[in-house]
């Protein structure tokens, strides 16, 4: 029914994981320099990104490899390579696989091949690790680590020492390392805002040990609109925005101390319910055998997104998470089991008054054509 997402956003969700941004997005005023957008056209050219893309189609990590540091050789930056070049081309994988051209095999064989190749460009740079030390970690239950492995080589190409805590990583073992190591800031990066809650709780351990963080990813929201109101100091949408922000001004404002308070926390409540709220629509919904696990996992995913959005104050997260979702399902009545999903939900939570506004929303965006 669902497709197990890929290492990378297959669609164009509100925003898009840090360094996979496309060329020309709006700059966003410079009055506000927690958000950054990348503007100009892109540093490499089509025909190039096309050429790759077919070695990525034939899993050809020879001639991806042979044309990023065809690239390197001929003056272009690290930046160049991994934003313009295996970030864009990233991209339209996901999209190939969301629209049913490619297989989850074609989707993974083609992210293994990227992922070398980002090793072989890190392997051609020599940093000075002369401008301090970040800490990058994907938020804990986001396995999407390749869009983060780019902001990493291209920040650490910029002059900064960076340590890699890889995906999902627990709260507790991210607080234990920022008090062994006291970096300068922490990159945090969110690819689903189902997930948001946890972000939240990871840049409230952050501030609380003293540490900024400059957070990325569609996890975030359109133009990182969530970012601070979890509290991070910046969003930046691509891995150059990342060294702006770590180079500018924004990291001297005190980023510590309790998060702004936004929402409600009548998510809490939701949250412990989430077991119960999975089993119950199972019951209700009554899919046959081979079909169960996934629904489960929708329905987790969506008490997931329902409990971010009371978090952050604004149901538009769960309108688009349930439209994004029924894109992703690949049965004829995907949308029908969301409706079902929102329905048994709604009827669960009548006590929580946000709970019930913001299914109802979902439900009828769900019947209105987007």
């Amino acid at each position: 029914m669902t497709r197990p997402t890929p290492d990378e956003p297959t669609r164009e969700e509100p925003g898009r994981a840090t360094g996979e941004e496309p060329a020309g997005t709006r700059r966003l005023p410079p009055e506000d320099p927690g958000r950054v957008t990348p503007d100009g056209p892109g540093r490499v050219a089509p025909g190039v990104v096309q050429a790759y893309l077919g070695c990525l189609d034939r899993a050809d990590l020879v001639g991806a490899t042979r044309l990023a540091t065809g690239l390197l050789d001929a003056g272009a930056s690290v930046a160049d390579v991994l934003v313009d070049l295996v970030a864009v081309a990233q991209r339209e994988v996901g999209l190939r696989w969301l629209s049913g051209r490619w297989s989850i095999a074609q989707e993974h064989a083609a992210t293994h091949v990227s992922e070398q190749v980002v090793e072989v460009v890190a392997a051609h740079t020599a940093p000075t690790d002369d401008r301090g030390h970040v800490v990058l970690a994907c938020v804990e239950g986001e396995w999407h680590a390749l869009a983060a492995r780019i902001v990493m080589e291209v920040v650490r190409a910029a002059g900064w020492r960076v340590t890699f805590l890889g995906a999902s990583v627990p709260v507790r073992q991210l607080v234990s390392y920022l008090h062994q190591t006291g970096p300068d800031a922490v990159l945090l990066s969110c690819v689903q805002p189902s997930r948001l809650v946890r972000a939240g709780r990871m840049v409230e351990a952050c501030r609380a040990a003293g540490v900024p963080v400059v957070a990325g990813g569609p996890g975030f929201g359109p133009e990182g609109r969530w970012a601070t109101t979890v509290g991070a100091a910046g969003w930046g949408a691509t891995a150059r925005d990342a060294v702006r922000l770590l180079s500018g001004p924004l990291l001297a404002a005190p980023h510590t101390g309790a998060a702004p308070t936004a929402g409600s926390d009548e998510y809490v409540p939701v949250l412990r319910r989430r077991r119960e709220l999975v089993q119950l629509v199972l019951r209700e919904v009554t899919p046959v055998a081979e079909r169960a696990e996934e629904v489960a996992g929708v329905v987790a995913q969506l008490v997931d997104a329902l409990a971010a959005a009371i978090r952050i104050g604004d149901p538009q997260l769960l309108v688009e998470f349930v439209r994004w979702q029924a894109g992703v399902l690949d049965t004829r009545d995907g949308a029908r089991l969301l409706d079902d999903v929102l329905r048994v939900c709604a009827t669960a939570l009548t006590e929580h008054p946000r709970s019930a506004d913001h299914l109802h929303r979902a439900r009828t965006a769900l019947a209105t054509p987007p």
